[in-house]
């Protein structure tokens, strides 16, 4: 008997030895399954069984890869990859395949989140990163004001969204009776005070009505003072946010003023300004969508023979010109690409003007996202002193800022070449650098260190970002408006990106070297001879920003 029974099990023993290696021969994927479906089936029916399990591979491999293929999935993928390239986080070409590029750049998305850097999507995050997205391109003055104004720029939009996704406080209708765009600010001044909005909204003075614009609807006056908080108030002022009714909407104004009253303002559409009278200070930020108003100054204007006590004096006002806003200049075109429906297309191009006006914005987008992604890697740095820093860095490049208005693109390249080349800092190095100071240059409305930084990455053989030179000297912010000097870095651009050099704003927008190519045709061309080469300003060293890996 016991003979017996060890015979049966080096029987059986050998049967599925043998049937597991053939099935592993047919299907490695299918091996363990076979063996174990053996061990429980009868010895004598093991071939006919082996049969149908190849048979049930070939059905199951059809079932797995067959949906993903489908025409859905692929345009899903191109739409993740679209919202990741446009918060930054560069995906590299639209494919609708989510290759090594993407999963990086959802590993930062999720960073950036403060999710786990997966490379994988879940449900919650992949809706959205793309309502997120959505929410962009609808635009509208306040997604433009939260953009502009939010130190994260474009990305503020993810950190909005998942507040409304959660149940976070996000306005998009305003508290009882009062815009969204109101309601967003008394939420605003409640984070950085002791009262909640509901507080403040019972506090006497804090909020006014009046129509300051004579368009017979109620403009808004919030008197931050109310608040107690020093974060709004300088020594003797505090801000007074002035809210002014447009057919677009609200639009936002921050002026310094004691004791606000609406006889404090005057305001034309959505630009206001202190009435005559008070004194005539625009706090930092301006108006939304709007420019700021002159800055004035008094002096008294004496005849030959009037003393400086002379009571007879007549006043004279000196007004000094309004610094070109870059923030706002993208906030208008914001509007008005929004309300075409998209940015403009190569067939649809009929302005070039404005074509250049919104790849400058979309660019500055770009470059402020990237940076600040750099910057958020800085080790032992603050964000307000790598601003210091990038000051720093304007101040001993400012002399080569002031040559792009001056002279032709070689020129200009060539003193910046040769003060790379003198700099104690490696190509690494001061990449990071040029990198992290354009977007601070940006975000901050500060020309010197963004121009420095966009030519300093030229100059290290980073031609695209030429494109940015081009648009400053073709609009006139931060430097002279010079078409002529703008062509040639233009062309410089386009001409990289048409021998394959990787783009660096924008790398989703079909075809936009060539509409690049197109839009600068409209302006003239040339070089102007410049003066002499600039000596590098003595000062402080250039930052060197360590960046974690």
């Amino acid at each position: 008997m016991p003979f017996q029974r060890s015979t049966k099990a080096m029987l059986i023993a050998a049967i599925l030895a043998t049937s597991t290696t053939a099935a592993r021969a047919d299907n490695e994927f299918l091996g363990g399954l076979v063996g174990g479906m053996i061990g429980s089936a009868i010895v004598t029916g093991v071939a006919k069984q082996n049969e149908q399990k190849r048979r049930t591979t070939t059905v199951v491999r059809e079932r797995v890869y067959r949906p993903g293929a489908s025409a859905a999935v692929v345009q899903e993928r191109r739409q993740i990859q679209t919202s990741l390239n446009y918060f930054g986080f560069n995906a590299g070409v639209v494919d609708g395949v989510l290759g090594p590029n993407t999963r990086n750049a959802i590993s930062r998305y999720q960073g950036f989140m403060n999710y786990p850097a997966s490379g994988q999507l879940t449900n919650f995050q992949k809706s959205l990163l793309l309502a997120a997205y959505q929410r962009g391109q609808a635009g509208g003055p306040e997604v433009n004001r939260l953009i502009s104004q939010d130190p994260n720029g474009v990305r503020a939009l993810l950190l909005e969204q998942r507040k409304a996704l959660t149940g976070g406080q996000t306005r998009l209708s305003g508290y009882a009776g009062l815009p969204p765009a109101v309601s967003n600010a008394i939420d605003e001044v409640a984070r950085s005070s002791d009262p909640s909005a509901e507080q403040l909204l019972q506090r006497a003075g804090f909020i006014q009505l009046a129509d300051l614009n004579g368009d017979g609807n109620n403009d808004y006056i919030l008197d931050t003072s109310v608040s107690g908080s020093s974060f709004w108030c300088n020594a003797d002022q505090c801000k007074s946010l002035v809210f002014a009714s447009t057919p677009q909407g609200y639009v936002r104004n921050e002026l310094l003023v004691h004791d606000p009253q609406p006889a404090s303002f005057t305001c034309t559409g959505g630009s206001c300004r202190l009435a005559q009278g008070q004194d005539t200070q625009m706090a930092s930020g301006g108006a939304q969508g709007t420019t700021g108003g002159d800055q004035t100054t008094m002096a008294a204007a004496r005849s030959g023979t009037a003393s400086s006590g002379d009571q007879g004096s007549l006043p004279v006002f000196e007004t000094a010109k309004p610094q070109k806003s870059l923030g706002d200049h993208c906030n208008r075109v914001n509007m008005l690409t929004n309300a075409n429906g998209g940015f403009t297309t190569v067939s649809e191009m009929n302005d070039p003007e404005f074509v250049l006006s919104e790849q400058f914005c979309l660019a500055r987008t770009y470059a402020i996202a990237a940076g600040e992604d750099l910057a958020g890697s800085v080790q032992g740095a603050s964000p307000a002193q790598i601003d210091a820093k990038c000051d720093s860095f304007g101040k001993a490049m400012s002399d080569y800022v002031a040559r792009a208005g001056e002279a032709g693109r070689d020129a200009v390249l060539s003193d910046v070449r040769q003060f790379v080349l003198g700099a104690d800092m490696t190509t690494d190095q001061l990449s990071t650098t040029a990198r992290i100071c354009l977007a601070s240059g940006y975000r901050r409305d500060e020309m010197t260190p963004a121009i420095a930084g966009a030519m300093t990455l030229v100059a290290l053989g980073e031609k695209p970002y030429a494109e940015l030179l081009g648009h400053h000297l073709s609009k006139g912010f931060g430097t002279p408006e010079r078409a002529d000097l703008a062509q040639d870095w233009y062309t410089m651009a386009v001409d990289a990106l048409d021998g394959g050099a990787t783009p660096v704003f924008a790398p989703e927008q079909a075809n936009r070297g060539t509409l690049l190519h197109q839009a600068t045709m409209a302006l003239s061309g040339g070089q102007a001879s410049g003066g002499p080469a600039p000596v590098s300003t003595q000062g402080e060293p250039l930052p060197v920003f360590q960046v974690s890996q």
